[in-house]
């Protein structure tokens, strides 16, 4: 069972340690305060993650068991790549018969049995080249993709969507049959195509906030549970990479209210 994290004697690091002043500005000592005492940060450390970010994805499958029986995953987004690591333990992935496949356009250090790709998923070579390192078809499809912000709520709202929804035509078109998808979103409200498609295509959709994801962070996740199955003649990723990217630069209608 995943428990959050009591207190801060599983490090041996007291919590509300303070930052010197020295050179640092206001906010950036601020942040580093509440970094350096975040008892999740200190878990990792512990037991060996390369962030925080494990315990979101560890307490979604708590609940949710998404990762139960996965053979093959992406990671899409994966840097510094601790979902990749709970991934790997998972399907039991090596470097000889590596059965998880992650991408990120930042450079992140190589992990056992991951097979990192080092690209913007955005690439149209992006979904062969997964898809060819994976040598077949996943299970679960992982994206804690977000664009950079620019602290316009609606603007950072509207790009990191766009990349859910890439990410979600993306594994509809690569899942197999009762596979699942798991992508990070922001509070505001997923776009009504995106749910609607996601509807048509999983036989379960939520949203979900584990009590790792910070409560004063937008940050959600949508999960689509139980794939159908590909329809014949449904259109491809690239074939509406074009109609996406178009609708999300041009769009200036406010989110839907999430469901």
């Amino acid at each position: 069972m995943t428990k959050p994290p009591i207190g801060g004697n599983r490090t041996g690091r007291k919590l509300g340690q303070k930052v010197k002043k020295g050179k640092l500005k206001a906010s950036s000592r601020r942040w580093l305060e509440r970094h350096i005492n975040d008892p999740y940060v200190q878990r990792a450390q512990l037991e060996g993650y390369r962030a925080r970010a494990a315990f979101k994805l560890l307490e979604i499958d708590e609940k949710h068991k998404i990762l139960s029986g996965a053979k093959r995953i992406i990671d899409l987004g994966a840097a510094p790549g601790s979902w990749s690591q709970i991934a790997a333990k998972v399907t039991n992935s090596t470097d000889a018969e590596p059965k998880v496949v992650s991408i990120d356009f930042l450079e992140f250090d190589p992990l056992p049995g991951v097979h990192i790709v080092q690209l913007d998923f955005l690439d149209p070579s992006a979904p062969e080249k997964l898809m060819t390192a994976l040598g077949g078809t996943p299970d679960l499809v992982l994206s804690d993709m977000a664009a950079p912000t620019t602290g316009h709520r609606q603007t950072d709202h509207i790009r990191t969507m766009h990349l859910c929804e890439v990410a979600a035509y993306f594994a509809i078109d690569v899942l197999a049959e009762g596979g699942h998808f798991l992508a990070k979103t922001f509070q505001g409200g997923a776009e009504r195509e995106l749910l609607t498609l996601l509807k048509q295509n999983f036989k379960q959709v939520i949203h979900v906030k584990p009590a790792a994801s910070r409560a004063e962070s937008v940050e959600m996740f949508l999960l689509a549970k139980g794939f159908k199955g590909r329809k014949p003649g449904a259109p491809s990723l690239r074939e509406t990479e074009t109609a996406i990217d178009d609708r999300y630069l041009t769009d200036e209608r406010d989110p839907v209210e999430a469901e």
